[in-house]
């Protein structure tokens, strides 16, 4: 994983991007990671390098992530998070803590922030799902708190600037 710049952004943004690395660097079969704000834009990726990229193969000839793209992860994990929230409402079940996908191919993680925002991770086929799960609460735990409306702008603010400096 290539790190993403964190130059000029404040110690709070600088720790989440930590704290992201960390967990794909840490955690075996984890393949990518978005944090996505509670009206679905991107706020924090694992690979914002392969943003631009329209396919990432890995040596088996087949894509390492949805369309290789972050911003594809958070609209799966956006459109997802909002299905199970209004499955739960139906239900009368109360707020949904985590939902997972398992694929033949892949696993796909969903977990409440806060306030509407979500972490999603894809995983490999061969990942532990507990040991997913556990490394995500963990995420969620350390970076609920800090998850404040100043710092999912600033956070959205970095990725559109990126975006902004990748296609010059």
């Amino acid at each position: 994983m290539k790190a993403p710049s964190t130059f000029g952004l404040s110690n709070e943004a600088r720790n989440l991007h930590w704290l992201l690395t960390n967990l794909v660097e840490e955690v075996p079969g984890i393949l990518s990671v978005a944090v996505v704000s509670s009206d679905g834009l991107l706020l924090l990726s694992s690979d914002p390098g392969r943003n631009a990229e329209a396919v990432a193969v890995a040596g088996t000839g087949r894509p390492t992530g949805p369309r290789g793209s972050s911003a594809d992860l958070a609209t799966v994990v956006s459109g997802i998070g909002s299905l199970t929230i209004g499955a739960a409402r139906l239900m009368d079940s109360g707020g949904v803590k985590q939902t997972m996908v398992a694929m033949e191919e892949g696993s796909l993680f969903v977990m409440s922030i806060s306030d509407g925002s979500l972490l999603g991770v894809h995983g490999a086929p061969d990942c532990d799902m507990s040991v997913v799960a556990y490394h995500m609460a963990l995420f969620v735990g350390r970076a609920g708190h800090v998850l404040t409306p100043e710092l999912r702008s600033e956070l959205r603010q970095s990725i559109e600037d990126a975006s902004i400096g990748s296609t010059q």
